[in-house]
């Protein structure tokens, strides 16, 4: 797909780090999936990646988690 940032580049397969901040809690998430642009580096995750993102996000700060660094499993 096209890159809807730049409007120069194409996304590819590729992964990516994500940090989420929810009231105290930061998580970091590393090696998610993402199609990647080409160009500009900018990073979208489908629906159902994006969902299992925020759903350990959730459960971290749930947890009373301040900072969390994961892997992600696919």
């Amino acid at each position: 797909m096209k890159c809807v940032v730049c409007k120069q580049g194409e996304t590819c397969e590729g992964s990516a780090t994500v940090t989420l901040v929810r009231g105290d809690t930061t998580l970091v998430m590393k090696d998610v999936p993402a199609s990647v642009c080409s160009n500009c580096g900018e990073e979208y995750l489908s629906e159902d990646v994006t969902v299992r993102v925020i759903e350990a996000a959730i459960a971290a700060a749930q947890s009373g988690v301040e900072v969390d660094v994961r892997r992600f499993v696919a």
